[in-house]
């Protein structure tokens, strides 16, 4: 199908996914700015397109709304996995896609209905290494260091999952308030200490295998729901002992089930809906060119 898409979301997290050989436009920057505003375009928290590989059976790009493009997504992930099945472009429960950020391998959970209604995705290891993350600090393990941003002093961890997190904890029994996360989430990502960016999470430890987080997104903003975030921040809580695994990762769009194994290698399994298919219209089309 010519300028198709297909639109899914996991959470409230929703993407586009789009395979570029059957697109009349190229998914430049600008583009992708003007498909995923929310007013002026289609409006999504991202693009995901399908592209060959030599290393798996298919191959991911994912594109923020911003136009920049990011290393790996949880729910994007199983969204992909959701499209490939829904569009008949693989009939296989388990296979892998090759991101950015690391190869990662797939299980589908197919409903009454013959849908690809949740997925199991292996999202690789979670390393505290500096040299894995864009961050200036010359320390051996980021597991805990302060930073200073919109005027007040904070701990937090940096986490790499194939791409770059910066989770910041409350002790139990606090909370986090949207208004903390819309002034801390922007300063954060944009912090010196960060030259390419990062994903922020505020989280909060609420049981012995639960935590709470709010996410800004490093090139989205607020969003309702992150794979990758709930990986690194259910990873870092662990690190911290704060919980143990496996980790029900509550934030405001839903629940993600985190497994995080002793050398820190990760599973996440959560739900994923399908919303609509359709085509990019002719007029559209033109302003992108």
């Amino acid at each position: 199908m010519k300028n198709g898409f297909f639109r899914g979301h996991g959470l409230g997290n929703d993407y586009l996914v789009m395979d570029p050989k059957e697109l009349t436009f190229t998914l430049t920057p600008k583009n992708i700015k003007s498909i995923c505003d929310r007013n002026w375009g289609l409006g999504s928290d991202g693009i995901l397109a399908l592209v060959p590989s030599k290393k798996a059976d298919f191959g991911l790009r994912i594109f923020n709304p911003d136009g920049s493009e990011a290393e790996k997504s949880g729910n994007g992930l199983r969204i992909f996995a959701r499209y490939l099945h829904a569009t008949g472009r693989t009939k296989k429960k388990q296979f892998t896609v090759d991101t950015k950020g690391g190869l990662v391998t797939i299980a589908l959970h197919i409903d009454r209905h013959g849908d690809a209604a949740a997925a199991t995705v292996e999202m690789g290891i979670a390393t505290f290494r500096p040299d894995a993350l864009p961050c200036s600090l010359d320390v051996p393990e980021l597991i805990q260091q302060p930073i200073d941003v919109a005027g007040r002093p904070l701990m937090f961890t940096g986490v790499s999952v194939g791409n770059p997190h910066c989770v910041v904890f409350k002790p139990m029994g606090a909370s986090w308030s949207r208004e903390e996360l819309l002034s801390l989430g922007p300063a954060l990502e944009n912090h010196k200490l960060f030259p390419k960016r990062t994903n922020v999470q505020l989280a909060v430890p609420i049981g012995p295998k639960e935590i709470f987080i709010l996410i800004w997104e490093r090139g989205a903003g607020e969003t309702q729901a992150s794979g990758s975030s709930s990986c690194a921040a259910a990873s870092a809580a662990v690190r911290l002992g704060l919980v143990k695994s496996p980790v029900r990762v509550n934030m405001p769009g839903g629940a993600l089930n985190i497994e995080v194994a002793s050398d820190f290698s990760l599973t996440m399994k959560g739900p994923v809906a399908e919303v609509a298919r359709g085509t990019v219209s002719l007029s559209f089309v033109r302003t992108l060119k």
